[in-house]
């Protein structure tokens, strides 16, 4: 029992001897750490007492390329509107009237001779009013050589008495009569046989069928329209010019002319109306186009006169940067840093672009790269 007590004094004098221990070991940790964060703390005050280390340098927002305006020699332009007619339309139409279609050879559109047969009539009545004069005109005939004939016989016995003055008066009058009647005949055949040759509807020209309204079977009077040809298949371009503009425009003239789908064309101009519209008060000028199937009549176009040339400030057309509605480009200072400026654009020629107002000749401008800038943007200049 005695033993027993000793074990356990002993055991709690371990116990408490260990946790002592610990306490201290504790305490003097704590104790450290202190006084090297107080060392810590001291240590980088010294540094920052002696002054801030320097600030890391800008980057460029981007690379670009860069370009002086360029003076150079540009076209002057007169900008107009127009439609695109025929140069010339002729009407082909019925000569005889009364008549019935019986073929009809060509549509819209199809490309013709001069002499082509484009319908026919049918030829029965004429043919028999042909036949008919030349019997007519036979019958004359006869009787006029009949008539001459008795003539000749009274001139060679008008001296001897055989015959009264009044019977030779009248065997000369009689062939005068029958001559004038075989030529009245010979007229009325030679009508019968234009008749006959006009149931064919020939064309008047070269040229393309614009408008047909001829129909098989159907009877036509005299004068009615069958076909509408274009001349010669040439178009022209109507331009209507203001008044205070149609000076600048000079007969012989060239002019680039764009088409509804696209197509551009040189045509030259041909004539100058002398009075202007009562409508529109505008002037029309014709020009002549080339022959080209895209053009149309009575298409919309659009043309440039060209009326001379002048010396303009010039800027790549990559430089022109469009937002807003609004022309920019963007002038690289000497500090590399982009400024935006607005300017206001002319005329076109090649990659360059008129620059109006805005832009100095001695300034610099991006070209590549000018879309993606910003105002203040730190720009590196590609070499």
């Amino acid at each position: 029992m005695k033993k027993t007590m000793r074990q356990l004094s002993v055991d709690s004098s371990g116990r408490l001897a260990a946790v002592l221990l610990l306490s201290s070991v504790l305490a003097v940790a704590c104790g450290g750490s202190d006084k090297p964060a107080e060392g810590a703390a001291a240590g980088p005050a010294a540094p920052a007492a002696e002054g801030a280390a320097p600030a890391a340098a800008p980057k460029p927002a981007m690379t670009v390329s860069t370009a002086k305006p360029e003076t150079a020699s540009l076209a002057l332009q007169l900008q107009a509107n127009g439609n695109i007619a025929a140069w010339q339309e002729a009407s082909v139409g019925a000569e005889v009237p009364g008549l019935r279609l019986a073929t009809v050879n060509v549509n819209i559109g199809d490309v013709v001779k001069k002499g082509q047969v484009l319908a026919t009539f049918a030829r029965e009545t004429t043919e028999a009013e042909s036949l008919q004069g030349k019997a007519a005109l036979m019958q004359a005939e006869a009787a006029a050589e009949s008539a001459k004939a008795d003539a000749d016989r009274a001139r060679s016995i008008e001296n001897t008495g055989a015959l009264s003055k009044s019977q030779i008066a009248q065997y000369l009058t009689q062939e005068k009569v029958t001559r004038a009647q075989f030529e009245a005949a010979k007229a009325a055949y030679a009508a019968s046989q234009v008749r006959l040759g006009n149931t064919q509807v020939r064309a008047p020209d070269d040229g393309v069928i614009s408008a047909r309204t001829a129909t098989v079977g159907a009877v036509a009077g005299a004068g009615q329209e069958l076909f509408r040809l274009v001349r010669q298949s040439r178009m022209e371009w109507r331009a209507e010019v203001t008044p205070a503009e149609v000076g600048q425009v000079k007969v012989g003239q060239k002019v680039e002319v764009t088409a509804a789908s696209g197509l551009t064309v040189a045509g030259t101009v041909r004539a100058i109306a002398p009075t202007a519209d009562p409508q529109t008060r505008n002037v029309l000028v014709f020009a002549d186009l080339p022959k080209h199937t895209e053009l149309k009549a009575g298409t919309f176009a659009r043309g440039q006169f060209q009326i001379g040339s002048s010396q303009a400030l010039t800027v790549p057309a990559q430089a022109i940067v469009v937002r807003d509605g609004h022309n920019y480009v963007f002038v690289i200072g000497a500090d590399s840093k982009a400024g935006q400026r607005k300017v206001d654009t002319g005329r076109r020629a090649g990659d360059r672009v008129e620059v109006l107002q805005g832009l100095k000749a001695d300034e610099t401008v991006a070209v590549q790269g000018a879309g993606f800038l910003n105002e203040g943007d730190l720009v590196k200049i590609a070499q």
